[in-house]
């Protein structure tokens, strides 16, 4: 039974998937990955009320996790979004985002933003089927390739 709830982003499950997320992407990127070299996404950052990290968790193990960061009328910021390997291909990565949607919602976001690196494809797979449409660069994230926008609304 897979579970997804907010958590503090210092709990030990939280650093857990965090440490996990920056070692994959560390493996997959052509040039490594550093998470001081891009866009801050800070324990701060990802608590209420600037941000949200939502644990899921399976049998009481860690194995996904995602975040917002809010910027008031600004666009809202996904972050960290990461499955473990043993829990993809069963709709965990969609249901995440759902949820981090509606959280977002939920605190008055009208658009949620995100950037991703060409080695992602499966998030990239994802963000498109969820609705997420490719723009123009709306930061200078080093390790982007695609920024993708999506206007949600409640209901």
């Amino acid at each position: 039974m897979v579970e997804i709830a907010p958590i503090d982003p210092a709990h030990p499950h939280a650093q857990h998937c965090l440490n996990a997320y920056f070692a994959e992407l560390n493996r997959r990127f052509e040039s490594g990955f550093d998470p001081t070299l891009g866009i801050s996404a800070t324990d701060d950052e990802l608590r209420l009320p600037a941000g949200l990290l939502l644990m899921a968790t399976r049998d009481g193990e860690p194995v996904g996790c995602g975040a917002l960061k809010f910027h008031g009328s600004e666009p809202t910021e996904l972050k960290r979004m990461w499955v473990d390997e043993s829990a993809r291909g069963l709709g965990l990565g969609r249901r995440l985002l759902n949820e981090l949607e509606r959280h977002a919602v939920e605190r008055g976001a009208r658009i949620v933003r995100l950037e991703t690196n060409k080695s992602l494809v499966e998030a990239i797979s994802l963000y498109r089927s969820a609705g997420y449409v490719e723009v123009e660069p709306f930061n200078d994230e080093p390790y982007a390739h695609h920024w993708f926008e999506k206007r949600i609304t409640a209901g």
